[in-house]
């Protein structure tokens, strides 16, 4: 599936890549309505269409992912909501393990992801996830997601990587071919990012359900 051989930098994506989906999925489409609707006096089911159609309006700018912006929308404390089911914030059970073997193999790694810094600090706080890390982007430093090349082009500049040898892993195919067109030239797509949710369908892109059958394949490659 992919030539560990040619692979020194590993970009990965954190929310339905390295941590579930679980929480941002119930958080957006159960709990924000929820506390909405009791805000405003609508009706849940009213709240969350609202909601779900204004999600629809700005998907893939740096407003969805923006806690100020939706702070500012829905006049509620989103961060101060989030921390209310802070208990669903978890790593996926099999990225310990896949996070550890890149690491010992001395390959470079990096998160990206669009997720507002706020919300990045307190997954952080509750995973400790940074300390897999070499480096830790939020794309709003950028002003810009990753589902735009600007994104691409400033997060090249910033920490150069060499496209023949990175891998570029996310649940998403929209970005996914955001870092195709960009030249990543190693893709692999998570099918599983919500261990709530049926996995999805990948034809476009190699896919996983499972980080740790990646595992030896990566100590056999070490850079």
């Amino acid at each position: 599936m992919l030539d560990w051989s040619k692979i020194t930098t590993v970009l990965l994506d954190m929310d339905g890549t390295i941590l579930d989906l679980h929480f941002d999925t119930y958080f957006w489409l159960e709990h924000l309505p929820k506390r909405y609707s009791e805000a405003t006096g609508m009706s849940q089911a009213e709240a969350k269409q609202k909601l779900v159609e204004h999600y629809q309006e700005v998907t893939g700018t740096i407003a969805w992912y923006c806690l100020d912006y939706w702070a500012e929308q829905t006049k509620m404390p989103i961060k101060t909501l989030k921390r209310e089911i802070q208990h669903l914030i978890k790593l996926r059970e099999d990225a310990d393990e896949f996070l550890v073997a890149l690491r010992e193999t001395g390959r470079e790694i990096i998160l990206v992801t669009n997720a507002h810094p706020d919300a990045l600090s307190l997954k952080i706080e509750r995973t400790q996830l940074d300390k897999y890390f070499d480096k830790l982007y939020s794309t709003h430093e950028f002003g810009a997601t990753k589902e735009s090349q600007l994104l691409w082009q400033r997060l090249h500049t910033k920490q150069p990587f060499a496209l023949d040898n990175t891998l570029f892993v996310d649940d998403s195919l929209p970005i996914l071919k955001s870092a195709q067109r960009f030249g990543i030239q190693h893709l692999l797509a998570v099918a599983n990012p919500d261990s709530q949710q049926p996995n999805n369908v990948i034809t476009e892109f190699p896919a996983i359900t499972n980080f740790k059958t990646l595992v030896a394949d990566i100590r056999q490659h070490p850079v």
